[in-house]
This record gives C-alpha cells, structure tokens and sequence, in this order.
C-alpha cells in the first residue's frame, strides 16, 4: 500500500514544495519544486522533516532505562510521539550487574521495533567507565573499563557509542580496540585536560558527550576538554534546553564543530508533569522545565526532540535546514545509517509533519504512522 504526504518538503539538498510516497515502509519518491526555506508552511502547507534522532535517551513516560523489564517499551512509545523516530537506550552508571540486567533488557527491543515505538538502534553507555571527580548526576560507582568487559556487555545489547573519561588509568588505549569493534567512543564525564582531549581524538575517540556539561571547560590558559572539542572535535552531542548550555555557547560550538548533533539526555520525566521520578538509583524532581538532583544539580533534562527543533528555529535562529540537521542528520551521519535522517528516495520512512509553528501533527516511522494525540 503507498501512501502520499504533500507539503514542504526538507531534503537533503534544500526545501522543496512538492510530495512524498512512502511504500512498504520506505521512501519510494520525492517531487517538488524548489522554495526558499524561509518560506516553508506559508499558506498553512504542512512542513516535512526527517524523523529525529536522538543518541542519548535515559528515559520518558514516567519509565527509566535501569529498570529492565518493559520499560524501554514506554520510552520508545513516549519519544515516538514527540517526533523521535530513533534512538539509543542509555545506561546510567551503576554496578556492573545492574548494568547487565538492563542490557538484558534492552537486547530484545534493539532487534524488533515495536508496534508505535521509536526504532531503538541499540545502547549509550554512559558509565561507569567516567571520573568519580565529574559525576555529574551519576550515581557514584565509577570504576576503569577494560576491553573484556565491554565486549561482554555488547553481547547482551548493541552498544554503539560509549562514554569513557580519556585520562582514567588504562582507557587511551582502549579507544582503538573500541572504535575497531565499531563502538564509537565519546568523550565525556571528564576531568581531563586539553591535552588529554586531544590524545583521546587522536586515538580514535569519535566526538563528545553533552559538549560543555561535566567536563573541564575552556579558560584561555588552561582550555580544558571542552577546549580541546572545540579545536579539534568533528562530533558533539549538546542539549539544547536552554537551560545546561546557554545559547551564546550553542552558537559558538555550532561554529567550532561541524558534525554538532543535539540530544535530549531525557529522564522519566520526559512527557510527564511536573513530580518526582528515577533516574537511576536517584530519585529527581521535575519542575519549571527542567530535572534536579535534592542539591539543584541538573540531572538530564525534560527535553524532547520536537521542542529542541523549536529551540535551535524559534531561540537561536538558525534555518529550519540546519536544524534539522542536527536533531536528525548530523547523528545518523555519526553513526554511519545513511538510509536515515533525510528524506529521500530508499530512506526509511521516518517522517515528521509540523505546521509553521512547528508544532507536531503527525510521525511515521518506517512507514507506520504514530498517534501523537496529547496524553493523557
């Protein structure tokens, strides 16, 4: 069965008023007519993005990813309504059996979709292989990687990218071994230095964890790690609340890094009212937009990817091409699915429809079409 979507199309080369056929689950054809992307969803035409992605995704629905069981179901469901048509499951730092019994969990939803769920592409690993000295929100249970133990992790569930602390005894020169395995390594959780940074990159490590956030920052005498991603880095992940980077440095990273990829570092609270959920072995407290630790420490976000879209638009400016790129493009281009994050012919039908607002009326996902009805 072939369905039609008409409106004002993103592609990869530019917006195009025209139509787009979805077929057994694909995108069969894109036709249009070249506008000015400032002029897309004039006259209340429908605006087509690629479905988002989303590399960093703890939680939604009222659900936490430590919690095994059907949990990563909710979170799938909840992300998809919000317009993520893919994501990656991420682990908080926690014992190792803990973290096993997740993966455990994870692995069945990594090789089917479920019915109204975003694809789950496989996990984040974020921790316990960071410094006790930038924990973050973490719970305190980090320890050093070794080689042996990841790889029996990823038997249990794909990891496709992995946050380690470069300067912890041992992990430089775990970077190669990773990357070769095809675990892309990020940068994050850090204490590091500039120098530290840049022996990482130079290892192989592929890009950041939340630029900025839980890592040494930039001062003209000591660059610390974030100076080292803004002078060499290809690929960051960023979360643009609006609230854990002001936008003055979304604007200069946007700058420094071309592979740039937003995030929603999400909690249970994502989609949620405000109220007490897990994140982990914490309990966090969701008000006025944003997640804390009882000490005020933010601890992942509330964000979801439409509002992100509306932020890097309706805050920071930038062409609605550009930003969909980096809540789509940017991040299927890092992890190497060039059949997802555009809308072009052979793609994945992974579609997003907004009107000029960009406000949500409808999501596909491979070609299934998700209720994005308000909850409840």
């Amino acid at each position: 069965m072939k369905l039609r979507l008409e409106g004002d199309i993103v592609t990869p080369h530019g917006v195009i008023a025209g139509y787009l056929d979805i077929a057994h689950g694909r995108i069969a054809v894109v036709g249009g007519t070249p506008i000015d992307a400032a002029r897309a969803g004039e006259g209340g035409r429908p605006i087509l993005l690629p479905g988002f992605i989303d590399t960093h995704v703890h939680g939604g629905g009222g659900r936490d990813t430590m919690e095994g069981d059907d949990a990563i179901t909710t979170i799938a469901r909840r992300h998809a309504r919000h317009g993520t048509t893919a994501l990656l499951a991420t682990t908080m730092t926690a014992p190792v059996g803990d973290i096993e019994a997740a993966l455990k969990a994870l692995g069945p939803v990594c090789r089917e979709r479920g019915a109204q769920s975003a694809r789950v592409l496989g996990v984040h690993l974020e921790g316990p292989y960071i410094s006790p000295d930038k924990l973050g929100a973490q719970p305190a249970h980090a320890i050093p990687a070794t080689l042996a133990e990841v790889m029996r992790l990823n038997d249990f569930a794909p990891i496709k990218v992995l946050t380690i602390a470069p300067e912890m005894t041992g992990h430089l020169a775990l970077i190669g071994p990773l990357r070769d395995a095809g675990i892309r390594v990020q940068i994050g959780h850090s204490a590091g230095s500039f120098d530290d940074g840049v022996a990482a990159l130079n290892a192989g490590a592929a890009g950041f964890t939340h630029l900025f956030n839980a890592m040494t920052g930039l001062h003209h005498r000591e660059p610390g790690m974030v100076g080292a991603a803004l002078a060499y880095g290809q690929h960051a992940e960023l979360i643009p609340d609006l609230l854990h980077v002001h936008p003055g440095a979304i604007r200069v990273a946007l700058r420094c890094i071309p592979g740039l990829f937003c995030v929603t570092d999400s909690t249970a609270a994502a989609g949620m009212p405000d109220g007490e959920y897990r994140l982990g072995e914490y309990a966090v407290q969701k008000c006025l937009g944003g997640v804390r630790l009882a000490d005020g420490t933010l601890a992942g976000s509330a964000l979801t990817m439409d509002q992100a879209l509306r932020n890097l638009v309706q805050v920071l400016g930038l062409e609605l091409p550009d930003a969909a790129r980096r809540v789509s493009t940017a991040a299927a281009e890092y992890l190497g699915l060039p059949d997802r994050g555009r809308l072009a012919a052979g793609a994945w039908a992974d579609v997003v429809v907004m009107d000029a607002g960009l406000q949500l009326r409808r999501v596909f996902v491979e070609g299934e079409e998700i209720d994005v009805v308000a909850d409840a």
